[in-house]
């Protein structure tokens, strides 16, 4: 089944069935979609690896494409509380430099955010269970942080299974799955309406959008495929 947004501010927290799949899209269209509405919206990428020193500062690709978006801009120590250099698994990347990604300074900083906006896109990294410490992992994180998710499914061979145990992980941590995005990964992909289909038969949550390739993988492209986007004023 289909089902558009929410027309009020809201929170969510933006996970995938993998790396690469599209949670950055996804997640800028939703911080975009809501700051058009006019609300207070700021986003963050909790733990990112990879950066690249530009401008005096360490910059991630994934958490400046958030940071454009926002209309509450907000200072990356606590929107990105863990940024590494290495493009690696995020436990590995912070021992590589000496680090321990810290479960209470992730949430004083959500909470920190979320008092300065009506509404809070939170990104993940890599699918729903990725390692973050030896006893902490993302879907822990979704768990602490207790907001509704947005899953975005990368459309490519093997996807419905990829699709239907991450819902079941979901389900398991007792979060509310609040709907799902088909994000065309491979354009080649055979029979994608047919996947599609059949992973909406077995997800209790609505399909929020069917994303085709972009030419232009911005927010402002990406959120016009957003269910009823079009249909609500901006």
């Amino acid at each position: 089944m289909n089902q558009s947004f929410p027309t009020q501010a809201f929170s969510c927290f933006v996970t995938g069935t993998d790396t690469e799949i599209g949670k950055t899209l996804v997640a800028s269209a939703l911080v975009h979609m809501q700051a058009r509405r006019g609300w207070r919206v700021a986003a963050m990428k909790p733990v990112a690896a990879g950066a690249e020193w530009r401008d005096g500062r360490w910059c991630n690709e994934d958490a400046d494409a958030l940071a454009a978006c926002v209309s509450v801009p907000l200072p990356q120590e606590i929107t990105t509380p863990y940024l590494f250099q290495t493009p690696a698994a995020p436990h590995i990347a912070a021992s590589l430099e000496d680090k321990v990604i810290d479960r209470k300074h992730l949430l004083d900083c959500f909470r920190q955010v979320r008092a300065q906006a009506d509404a809070v896109v939170v990104e993940g990294v890599g699918g729903f269970r990725v390692p973050l410490n030896d006893n902490y992992d993302t879907a822990a994180m979704a768990k602490d942080l207790g907001l509704p998710v947005v899953l975005v499914v990368g459309m490519r061979l093997g996807c419905i299974s990829q699709a239907l145990l991450t819902a079941e992980a979901i389900a398991a941590r007792g979060l509310s799955l609040m709907g799902w995005v088909a994000n065309t990964v491979d354009p080649h992909m055979l029979y994608q309406q047919e996947n599609i289909d059949a992973i909406a038969q077995r997800i209790n949550a609505p399909l929020l959008g069917r994303i085709p390739r972009l030419a232009v993988a911005d927010a402002a492209t990406a959120v016009v495929n957003l269910s009823n986007w079009g249909q609500t004023p901006i």
